[in-house]
């Protein structure tokens, strides 16, 4: 889960991902639409492939990526449930009522 993060918090992947959930491109379109090069996003791709959080598809000669959208659901549920963790109504979290401070 750490590699998936460290990856989507790079500003430019983050990017991808944004651009590739509203539909699939090629590193050509998401480097004229990012403004960086071809070989920068094909090695943000790279990153985000190998964290399984994109696929590619072949299309003609031209490879389109999209979102793998069931590892990206499964990121959100991880932090949702650890931000559950840490909900303000668990007494434990109340220092004033156990009698201890922070």
């Amino acid at each position: 889960m750490i590699d998936k993060l460290k990856a989507i918090a790079d500003e430019n992947r983050y990017r991808i991902i944004e651009l590739l959930l509203e539909q699939k491109h090629c590193v050509r379109a998401l480097s004229m639409r990012l403004g960086i090069s071809e070989p920068a996003v094909s090695q943000h791709l790279k990153v985000l492939k190998e964290c399984e959080l994109i696929y590619g598809s072949k299309n003609g000669h031209f490879m389109h990526y999209s979102v793998n959208s069931e590892k990206l659901l499964e990121i959100a549920e991880r932090l949702s449930n650890m931000a559950q963790k840490n909900s303000p109504s668990d007494c434990s979290l109340h220092p004033q009522e156990t009698g201890k401070e922070k």
